[in-house]
């Protein structure tokens, strides 16, 4: 039996062991060793080496087998120093535990994904992990493990392995081989090691929580969280003890829960409930006229078919073109660049939301004081029509009668498509007509003319219904076509009162 002394460092205030046989320094104490240590000058303290309460002497012990081994000064130390040591030096083997702590260290990677049932940022860090007896504890560093048996706040994370799950992780990262480590506490690591020691870790770590299970019996009591999730499941879930116990009723708030936990058999078959409720809500829902007449719905102004609107205002032309025009003609035909220069689009989509949920529209307002807003909702409300004012069918024979190279014989193309156009078509070109000519009476102060107006009407009041290589070359047609009718207006309206 080898005979072991303690020492001081008073340098640094740490205990270091020297075997008196081979002379073996060690700053870990023993496992088969019992001792105090005196320090200078002061009271005695007991040591507090790793399992010494493992290894108690057996009851025949008695105490002529303590021996005291005192180092004076005269010795060849530089300082004072006074030891005691207390050896076994009975005959009779001692009786170990037959479950001896399983050690292992190493780096790993490892990411905590969830803390107490929150799910937290996948970071992965490398740590230095030790496991020794039922616990593993990680390290940022190697050195760390030393420090750590003489001052606290060195470890970073200290997990009990009592109660605890591993298994392989296959969808919580796109790295290979990632152990997934889940707690009584809530708390999941994942751990990954880039060679193939991970699966020793696996057998290793396996092994510990499967001693732990049968050294302390049933499970029934532990608890495991899932992860983004507050609901609670039990180990022993499944087991045919807990078969006569019904399930409590879950509470309505934690059902919608259940569609974010593993796939299971239970999940499955609440997604299916779900999924029927659903259907039958959607078949028993109302229609659309239904909600219309209501009340529910109202009927939209943007978006809506040009002769739709009409009938239901019982007019030709729409009431918010009517509005649109009147603001515009009141303070902005001196404004530069009017229906050229955009408004604020924000400003724009929140005048189309009043007109499309609110009964009355006062354009007068101070929130639409800025002209350009209303001519950016007036051109957005031609550019939404489900058909444009020139409607698909005509777009073509438009086309064709701008082609035409003798001028008289166009203006009459034109002026016969125009006539031939639906009553609210027709309506509202005249309308809008009759305002831009006088907009083009101020041109030296706006600097709009016909063809700017063209421009900017053109695609806005026709295109085709079916998108083509030749929509550059369309463009020019559409520009061309808005041109002639503001030039020729007289004729093309048969001399109407504009």
């Amino acid at each position: 039996m080898d005979i072991w002394e303690v020492h001081l460092d008073e340098s640094t205030d740490r205990k270091f062991y020297i075997n008196t046989v081979t002379k073996e320094k060690t700053w870990k104490p023993p496992r088969l060793f019992i001792g105090v240590r005196d320090m200078k000058d002061g009271p005695t303290a007991n040591t507090q080496p790793t399992s010494a309460t493992e290894h108690l002497p057996s009851p025949n012990f008695s105490p002529a087998a303590v021996q005291r081994r005192v180092k004076s000064g005269a010795a060849n130390c530089d300082r004072l120093s006074q030891t005691k040591s207390m050896v076994l030096t009975d005959s009779s083997p001692l009786k170990l535990p037959c479950l001896q702590p399983l050690e292992k260290n190493g780096f790993l990677n490892k990411a905590k994904i969830t803390d107490g049932g929150k799910k937290l940022r996948k970071n992965w860090t490398s740590s230095w992990v030790c496991l020794e007896g039922n616990n593993i504890e990680f390290y940022k560093e190697r050195k760390q493990q030393t420090l750590a048996s003489l001052k606290t706040g060195c470890k970073t994370e200290n997990v009990d392995l009592c109660g605890a799950q591993i298994d392989w992780a296959k969808d919580k990262s796109s790295r290979k081989n990632v152990l997934q480590l889940t707690t009584v506490s809530g708390n999941e690591f994942l751990l990954h090691s880039d060679d193939d020691s991970i699966h020793d870790w696996y057998k290793t770590i396996r092994h510990v929580i499967d001693k732990l299970s049968k050294k302390g019996g049933s499970t029934s009591g532990i608890s495991i969280w899932k992860s983004s999730s507050s609901e609670e499941l039990n180990r022993s879930e499944g087991d045919n003890s807990n078969k006569s116990n019904p399930k409590e009723p879950k509470p309505e708030h934690r059902k919608s829960l259940i569609l974010r936990l593993n796939h299971s058999s239970s999940d499955t078959s609440e997604k299916k409930r779900v999924k029927s409720r659903l259907k039958k809500f959607i078949s028993r829902r109302p229609s659309l006229k239904t909600l219309q007449e209501k009340g529910l719905i109202k009927d939209q102004v943007f978006g809506c078919h040009l002769a739709t609107l009409c009938r239901r205002e019982g007019a030709t032309v729409p009431r918010f073109v009517k509005l649109c025009i009147e603001a515009v003609e009141k303070r902005g035909l001196d404004a530069d660049g009017i229906y050229r220069v955009s408004g604020n689009l924000a400003t724009i989509q929140k005048l189309r939301f009043v007109v499309d949920h609110e009964e009355k529209l006062n354009l007068d307002d101070s929130q639409w004081e800025d002209v350009h807003v209303v001519t950016g909702a007036l051109k957005m409300f031609f550019r939404e029509l489900p058909e444009p004012l020139f409607p698909y069918s005509f777009f073509d024979q438009f086309v064709d009668a701008i082609k035409n190279q003798n001028y008289t014989q166009r203006v009459q193309c034109v002026k016969r498509l125009v006539n031939k156009l639906p009553k609210p078509n027709h309506d509202t070109l005249r309308v809008l007509v009759k305002h831009l000519l006088k907009i083009i009476a101020k041109a030296l102060v706006n600097l709009m003319s016909s063809q700017s107006l063209g421009i900017v009407f053109g695609p806005t009041l026709m295109w085709p219904e079916k998108e083509t290589s030749n929509l550059a070359v369309f463009m020019i047609y559409q520009n061309q076509i808005i041109d002639l009718i503001l030039s020729e207006h007289i004729e093309i309206f048969d001399h109407e009162e504009q």
